[in-house]
């Protein structure tokens, strides 16, 4: 629901607005001066507000050059309205970011028009920021592998398609990359690509995140927030690691996806959207059904196109075009573009059994080039003895690693391991044997490249 702040002075002007808009489906707020206005702006993000020129407290236009300093994901659309306009007004509103400009008596088709096209205007402003943003990611599926072909077979098939997408996979495979490159060749390529990981979320937020809230039901937060599903309105949401979330979230997933809409906490009214969900897990949903941890009619609605994407353990061949591809991504970014592999190397990569998958890959190759930034050719002396341990088992312990950052990464993983082991793969019960919070724990696992096994 778009959000619509009316500031002016004059009690009949708000009032009258505002039941208007509000029967036109927006979301309306008002204020009677520039420092209520600027008040509530920062404390929430509007589509467009519409500012008199003549407040009792600071002049409008003045009012619109404050608004332009804010934070950019609180920058509206402004409607200057004035009930003494002149063109000189309106050329100066225009030139401080005004949208449009409007003389009173308002024209209620013509305020409907503008008000309409001005948060159309909004939301092509920040869906193209979110594009910049997202052709900054790369989206390559990456490897010549049998496996990798059928699955880029698989999503050329099936992006085109509004069918629900639910990828399996161990953590760190590249689950979504899988979910961007669906959405890149799908219908709805054109609109945002959301993401939300279910599991890096604690319980009391997870809602919040997904729904968003009104009327301040977050303590100490904004009084309002635009959850993901509106977020994602018109595009596609990726839901990571879905098999995380508790049965009374899963149950509003479930009511959010048959009828496309949802009320945010504290709201009064329902939002509705047209998303189309690629959901990601590296769990086994069926055996979860079986211990009471995942609702069986989710996984259907879910489930409707399975994708696979295999360990890195089970397509080693594709090692070198992924290395190729790292090398690339972080030698341009460290200002080292030509940055190469020896053969010698790459033979120690396909002998290790990459518990990480292609995100341990993906930090090796990065870590390798920082700490050593002055090498072009990239030797097997220069890899964590970490990779090839296993098959150097002569080496003497204090000299498996060449730095000390090395050896506690190793200590690290090897413990974490060995607790979620103990737990049999519970997660939490392993966080709280190490003393940490679960979504500590999780966003260390994922940068140790430590997969569940269960």
């Amino acid at each position: 629901m778009n959000h619509i702040l009316i500031v002016d002075d004059e009690t009949e002007i708000r009032e009258s607005l505002q039941t208007i808009l509000s029967e036109e489906g927006y979301l309306v707020t008002t204020a009677a001066t520039a420092g209520e206005a600027m008040t509530l702006l920062r404390d929430a993000p509007y589509d467009v507000v519409l500012l008199d020129i003549w407040l009792p407290d600071r002049d409008g236009l003045d009012t619109l050059g404050d608004i332009r300093q804010l934070n950019a994901a609180h920058v509206p659309e402004v409607v200057i309205i004035s009930g003494h306009g002149t063109i000189e007004a309106a050329v100066r509103a225009t030139k401080l970011g005004a949208y449009d400009f409007l003389e009173k008596p308002l024209s209620l088709a013509r305020t409907l028009i503008v008000l309409k096209n001005a948060v159309s205007a909004r939301r092509l402003r920040e869906e193209n920021k979110e594009f910049a943003r997202q052709l900054a990611i790369k989206g390559t599926v990456t490897g010549d592998s049998v496996p990798m072909k059928a699955l880029r077979q698989q999503i050329k098939l099936m992006a085109p398609t509004n069918g629900r997408v639910l990828i399996f996979g161990e953590s760190g495979t590249g689950k979504e990359l899988i979910g961007r490159a669906m959405h890149a060749e799908s219908l709805r390529k054109d609109r945002v690509f959301v993401e939300l990981n279910c599991a890096a979320i604690p319980e009391d937020y997870i809602e919040s995140e997904l729904f968003g809230y009104r009327n301040g039901a977050i303590a100490n937060g904004p009084l309002e927030s635009m959850g993901t599903f509106e977020r994602a309105d018109g595009g596609t949401l990726f839901l990571d690691e879905v098999g995380d979330m508790s049965l009374k979230t899963q149950a509003k997933v479930l009511r959010a996806l048959d009828e496309q809409r949802f009320l945010p906490v504290g709201a009064s009214h329902a939002v509705h959207v047209d998303v189309r969900v690629i959901a990601a897990t590296n769990k086994n949903l069926e055996d979860e059904i079986a211990r009471g941890n995942f609702r069986e009619d989710l996984f259907y609605r879910l489930n409707v196109i399975p994708f696979f994407v295999p360990p890195l353990r089970d397509r080693k061949e594709d090692i070198p075009a992924l290395v190729k591809e790292f090398l690339t991504e972080f030698g341009t970014q460290y200002g080292r573009p030509r940055v190469e592999m020896s053969e010698d190397a790459l033979a120690a990569l396909k002998q290790y059994h990459w518990p990480g998958n292609v995100r341990e890959l993906r930090n090796l190759v990065e870590r390798v080039l920082i700490l050593n930034p002055k090498i072009n050719r990239i030797e097997r002396k220069h890899l964590p003895m970490l990779v090839y341990r296993e098959t150097n088992k002569s080496a003497a312990r204090g000299e498996e690693f060449a730095t000390l950052l090395e050896a506690r990464e190793a200590y690290e993983r090897d413990y974490i391991l060995k607790k979620l082991d103990e737990c049999h793969g519970n997660v939490s019960r392993a966080a709280e044997g190490l003393g940490l919070e679960r979504s500590h724990l999780y966003r260390k696992m994922k940068a140790l490249g430590v997969t569940v096994r269960e």
